[in-house]
């Protein structure tokens, strides 16, 4: 009983911690959201985000004007996705996470790094594109610039459907979900999307949280170099 006390007593102190190096970041962040409800600051941010965005691969950072951007949800949105991304094991350099995922059309737990398919980097990479819970749902942080209008994943059920239709936007990437564990998405920090390259199980790309962090061209770039380095030696493949 008193082991049990102290081990509650010592997680109660490691929470309050965490709380106590996120509350600054935090603070800044919800600020921003509250400042991005004055639609004129709103204009003159995305605007100058447009004029500073140099390649077209990345997708621009849009928010309509009817989106509010300072509700309770969108502030337990930002500090779950900070949380996530503080206690994330994925590391530049380090052995990346092999963590649980789920197929669509089989329903079968599987590993990330089981997986080889074909992609623009075929010779040299492949890619696996894993659906984690929704950022805007439609009975939270709601978007009204989302294409669909998807509810929190209640079941296994919801996101592989919610998946299925991500699968028909990207028909030449596989495409698998987080389980409900969510074990994915808490071990890369990945909420609300993040781009990874895996090479030799180990994390050799780490991109910033999206969206204003989600940068494709960073990681076309990479590719692109790893590319031209590979002379005279035979094909390594790596997943993306």
């Amino acid at each position: 009983m008193q082991q049990s006390a102290g081990v509650q007593t010592l997680k109660a102190l490691k929470n309050a911690v965490v709380c106590l190096i996120l509350l600054p970041r935090f603070l800044m962040a919800a600020l921003m959201l509250w400042l991005l409800d004055f639609l004129c600051i709103r204009k003159k941010v995305l605007q100058r985000q447009r004029d500073q965005e140099g390649c077209s691969d990345d997708p621009p950072l849009c928010v309509s004007d009817s989106n509010r951007m300072f509700t309770w949800e969108s502030l337990k949105a930002v500090w779950h996705g900070q949380k996530l991304d503080f206690f994330k094991s994925a590391h530049l350099g380090y052995v990346a996470p092999n963590t649980e995922v789920v197929q669509l059309g089989e329903r079968r737990n599987c590993r990330i790094l089981d997986y080889r398919v074909v992609s623009q980097y075929a010779d040299i990479a492949d890619s696996l594109l894993v659906y984690i819970e929704e950022a805007h749902p439609s009975d939270g942080w709601v978007s009204s610039d989302a294409p669909y209008q998807i509810p929190k994943h209640r079941c296994l059920e919801d996101r592989l459907k919610a998946a299925k239709l991500m699968n028909l936007e990207v028909p030449r990437c596989l495409v698998v979900a987080d389980t409900m564990e969510n074990s994915s998405n808490a071990a890369y920090g990945a909420y609300f999307e993040r781009l990874y390259i895996l090479q030799d199980g180990k994390v050799v790309y780490q991109g910033g949280r999206g969206p204003e962090g989600y940068r494709i061209s960073e990681l076309r770039n990479w590719l692109d170099q790893y590319k031209n380095n590979l002379k005279n030696s035979s094909t390594v493949v790596i997943h993306v």
